[in-house]
């Protein structure tokens, strides 16, 4: 019975209907802390959904350590990903997101200054106006762009015709950093 009324709750929570339920449950708040049902506290360890208010809400008590990988030119696909990254942005609450871009291969195009794509082995420079707007938005929000020296060298590309890159922004290996951050703690998502 027990496991079936667990069932039920994270149906509950998950469609965003949960809290009313809680309510007359006697205090359960958000998963941490489920209290009101037979002594359980706490569900094993999903903690992480403590700050979920329905559907609609913010995930306020929850730290994100997010990585986004980028390692395609596609101009389109690439403004899409800055626009997921916003979206993210926009669904944590202030503080509560660490995030970082990591660039390597044909994803430096993002950054690429157009007049640069003639002297280097990169097929597009995508960092117009456009898109340089949008990466300073996003940096001025704390998302950290990592840039993979690998592709650096093998491309022929200076970090002085990218845009908004400091030496502190370029890794030695994108493909390596990826899974550095993710034996961190960090989620992985690839737009």
């Amino acid at each position: 019975m027990m496991k079936r009324a667990i069932g039920v709750l994270l149906s509950l929570l998950v469609t965003g209907l949960a809290q009313p339920v809680t309510a007359q449950m006697g205090g359960m708040q958000g998963m941490g802390g489920m209290q009101g049902m037979g002594g359980m506290q706490g569900m094993g360890g999903m903690q992480g959904m403590g700050g979920m208010q329905g559907m609609g809400g913010m995930y306020a008590t929850v730290m994100q350590k997010v990585v986004y990988h980028i390692n395609g030119d596609d101009p389109a696909q690439q403004k899409a990903a800055l626009g997921n990254i916003q979206n993210h942005i926009n669904a944590v609450d202030k503080g509560g997101l660490d995030l970082k871009v990591v660039l390597h291969g044909d994803g430096l195009a993002l950054l690429l200054y157009p007049d640069a794509l003639p002297k280097t082995k990169m097929k597009a420079a995508n960092a117009n106006e456009d898109m340089q707007a949008r990466i300073s938005g996003l940096k001025q929000q704390g998302v950290q762009f990592q840039v993979c020296g690998n592709t650096l060298k093998a491309r022929n590309v200076d970090a002085k015709d990218l845009y908004d890159v400091d030496a502190k922004d370029i890794v030695p290996s994108g493909v390596a950093q990826l899974g550095i951050l993710q034996t961190l703690g960090y989620a992985y998502i690839k737009p």
